[in-house]
């Protein structure tokens, strides 16, 4: 321990606070917060022997520390929570992928938009969720745009509605064919189904229906009876789980893999769906620090909290957990550990269905461990290598009649692509001859000619035994004798190596198969990509020939703002004056240009 350190350990206030401890590089390691920040923070510099090893790795590690004294506990809590989602410490338990979750969005004009999202923005609008699939996501989008025509469009400005109005899939508010208050009706039954209400949502549909129907507004009350008919047959597949409420029933299960937790949501008494977690971080760590880790991580960034979470076990922050809640929530939230009858049930229904997805996991993890170290394990027996290959970097060369000849480096490290590695290349010898040796001589040259490190185990030619002896005319002309080269013929995947010449055939449903032609599909595609990058740069310049006043300047300006051609023909003259080096008369004739062409 420093002498710092330790002063400032005699400082510490006896107050309610947060701490930040710290590495020898300024990293923030942990966070954590304190009734009396005394005493917690002293705490962990006592006797080793009551410490967990956890613990005792994160100590080794503290040089300095920082504490930011708050009001009470609760507030404590609140900027612990925001402090672990802004620095992600490593000692900390942590929610795996915390920021990726997507949301469903209603914002808050008056025509309001409905769509996914995955930022949660103070900016009034409502927030559902966080969806852990995305697919979900979508899926209840679609199910939204079925049942409600909502508007999908940005901006509402529009001089006659489009074909999304002629067909009843939107009221057009972008050229004023409803009123506000017609158009919020709807978005509120919208958000009564996010929020899993169906009862309320059929109650509200009912009502409007009769009182349409009362108008003797009969086209009206016909949508109206169809969404309420839509909604009761989704409200039969809910199963009644409690009386009433809304409630949260979190489960936890833990094994040598990992840490899950499941969360069911009730909504008025009916489950509407659930989701899983997996926490890392926590390997010697109690259940209840686990779980308690979890409500202030996930809770923190929640869009709605129920009034009612449901645990598998006590916590010892369980009433000031609620306490906090109840503040964000602005409502009373009860956090309770049901002992017994339909609430128990349920939070061990969660447990058991959250013990399942660990066990998914697992076999997951199993199959992609055979699709990856095994497979390289078996291809480097199949191969004759002495030890399997780790690193493998794989040629393909693209071009159309020897046109914008490019080729690629693919690498796969462990069986998994490592796209960080990758290279694209854009060849100068055979422009407009295609010639494929020498195509593949150049690319290898460029690669291999100062042995860059680090050095694949194995070397990849997507091609037969003419690719494959232009390459290793090359390779083992800079000094590279010991690494393995293979060329992959196209057709049926045979293996050709240096001085055999009779081809590997490897089994047909072998991992070692499978993950060569990974490889080769990986080469081709990153090939494929650039080429098409290239031509479509090409074709713009042509395009823009035409163009009076667009030069090669302003033709590389374009490109470089708008990258394809389609985006450019959508830009209004503003946005094409806006461009450097443009000005509004060339972008009005780029514009006009792009209107005149069929």
């Amino acid at each position: 321990m420093t002498d710092e350190l330790q002063e400032k350990l005699q400082l510490l206030p006896d107050k309610p606070g947060v701490y930040l401890m710290k590495d020898a590089q300024g990293r923030i390691i942990y966070v954590g917060k304190a009734i009396n920040l005394r005493n917690r923070v002293r705490s962990y510099f006592q006797s080793s022997r009551n410490l967990s090893p956890k613990v005792q790795a994160l100590v080794a590690r503290i040089i300095d520390l920082e504490y930011i004294v708050t009001a009470s506990e609760i507030e404590a809590l609140i900027l612990e929570c925001n402090l672990i989602k802004k620095h992600h410490p490593k000692y900390n338990i942590s929610l795996r992928d915390d920021k990726s979750y997507p949301y469903i969005k209603v914002t808050s004009e008056d025509y309001p938009r409905v769509f996914a999202t995955r930022k949660v923005l103070k900016d009034g609008a409502r927030y559902f969720g966080p969806y852990t699939s995305a697919g979900a996501v979508h899926e209840t989008l679609r199910l939204l745009k079925k049942l409600f025509p909502l508007r999908s469009c940005r901006k509402l400005d529009a001089q006659r509605p489009c074909l999304e109005y002629h067909i009843k899939r939107c009221l057009a508010p972008c050229s004023g064919q409803v009123k506000v208050e017609e158009y919020q009706a709807m978005i509120k039954a919208v958000c009564l189904f996010l929020e899993g209400r169906s009862d309320a949502l059929a109650r509200n549909l009912r009502q409007r229906m009769d009182q349409a129907a009362g108008q003797l507004q009969f086209e009206l009350a016909a949508k109206l009876r169809d969404q309420l008919t839509a909604v009761e047959k989704i409200t039969e597949k809910q199963n009644i789980v409690t009386g009433s409420g809304d409630q949260d029933a979190i489960g936890l299960a833990r094994t040598a893999l990992g840490n899950c937790v499941q969360v069911f949501f009730i909504r008025s008494g009916k489950m509407v769906g659930r989701d899983h977690f997996l926490l890392s971080g926590g390997e010697d760590e109690t259940d209840e620090a686990m779980l308690t880790a979890f409500i202030k991580q996930y809770y923190n960034q929640a869009a709605f909290i129920p009034r009612e979470i449901l645990l598998p076990l006590d916590l010892a922050e369980q009433q000031l957990l609620a306490d906090w809640l109840t503040g964000s929530k602005g409502s009373r939230v009860a956090v309770e550990t049901p002992k017994r009858g339909t609430k128990k049930d349920i939070v061990h229904m969660a447990t058991d269905n959250a013990a399942i997805v660990l066990e998914e996991q697992a076999g997951k993890i199993q199959s992609r461990n055979e699709q990856t170290e095994g497979a390289v394990r078996e291809l480097g027996q199949y191969l004759g290598l002495l030890q399997p290959p780790e690193r493998m970097e794989c040629f393909d060369i693209s071009h159309i009649q020897g046109s914008e000849t490019v080729a690629s480096m693919v690498v796969f490290e462990g069986g998994l692509p490592k796209k960080s590695d990758y290279r694209r290349f854009k060849l100068r010898t055979v422009e407009g001859k295609p010639d494929d040796f020498k195509s593949m001589q150049e690319v290898v040259h460029r690669r291999y000619r100062e042995a860059a490190e680090p050095l694949p185990d194995l070397i990849i030619i997507d091609g037969g035994k003419g690719q494959l002896s232009s390459a290793l005319e090359v390779i083992r002309g800079v000094g590279l004798h010991e690494i393995p080269v293979i060329g992959l013929a196209k057709e049926f995947e045979h293996i050709f190596r240096e001085g055999s010449g009779e081809p590997l055939i490897l089994p047909r449903h072998s991992q070692a198969l499978y993950l060569i032609q990974r490889i080769r599909d990986e080469a081709h595609r990153f090939a494929i990509t650039y080429h098409r990058k290239l031509r479509a740069k090409r074709n713009l310049v042509s395009v823009l020939d035409h163009v009076s006043g667009i030069g090669a300047k302003r033709r590389k300006a374009l490109w470089e703002a708008f990258g394809s051609l389609s985006k450019m023909k959508e830009a209004s003259a503003e946005e094409l004056a806006a461009v450097p080096g443009m000005n509004l008369p060339a972008a009005q004739a780029v514009y006009e240009f792009f209107r005149r062409r069929p």
